[in-house]
């Protein structure tokens, strides 16, 4: 699917961003930081993200990170194990997360304004919870745009 662009030179998602599409990247950078291999990276933010979304249903905002803190300490663990990690057994990998994220919002869109965007973000010290709805809010397709 071709990217769309709102105006002149500026990208727009194909879908609306999700909480879930800002946590499973900036997990992903993190994991990145840390040292781990692009492909398990991407592989540990869908992974993280779902169990998250998974345990978050239904609670309150503050169980998030409880859970997201709890779930990383609990896969220091089995980190020696495997590469991926499964869920509902089906393996969380980097196609997973180039499916479930990148191909959803669009590569170009990805690249140029999303990744960089939560990068910045990162390097000025501000945490998931900081950044997870304002850095979302002038990201919409657009087709919702046009309506």
């Amino acid at each position: 699917m071709k990217q769309k662009e709102d105006q002149p030179g500026q990208l727009t998602p194909l879908h609306a961003i999700r909480r879930f599409d800002v946590f499973a990247e900036f997990t992903r950078q993190e994991r990145l930081d840390e040292g781990y291999p692009a492909d398990e990276a991407k592989g540990y933010g869908i992974w993280l993200a779902k169990v998250v979304a998974a345990r978050r249903f239904g609670k309150s905002s503050d169980a998030g990170e409880r859970d997201r803190q709890q779930a990383h300490r609990s896969e220091k663990a089995l980190e020696k194990e495997s590469k991926f990690r499964s869920l509902s057994d089906e393996l969380q990998t980097d196609e997973t997360f180039d499916h479930d994220i990148i191909e959803r919002m669009g590569g170009t869109f990805y690249r140029n304004v999303f990744v960089p965007s939560i990068e910045e973000s990162r390097s000025k010290g501000e945490s998931y919870e900081a950044i997870r709805d304002n850095i979302r809010k002038a990201w919409k397709p657009a087709s919702a745009r046009s309506r």
